[in-house]
């Protein structure tokens, strides 16, 4: 597992994600730590690297 850290959409507060390098492209729903607001990531992993990551609030 890999702490990635990146800006909440809501609060844009620094927040992290665990993030599985094993697995190429995963999307998921999180709360964020901070505010509790749910965000989308999607991530994309490459040799054990995160090559892409975008977190994308859900609207309600």
């Amino acid at each position: 597992m890999h702490e990635h850290f990146f800006t909440c959409p809501y609060c844009w507060e620094e927040i992290s994600f665990l993030v599985d390098l094993s697995v190429p492209h995963q999307v998921y729903v999180e709360d964020c730590e901070v505010c509790c607001n749910p965000i989308e990531a999607e991530v994309r992993c490459q040799e054990q690297t995160v090559v892409f990551f975008e977190a994308h609030s859900l609207e309600q």
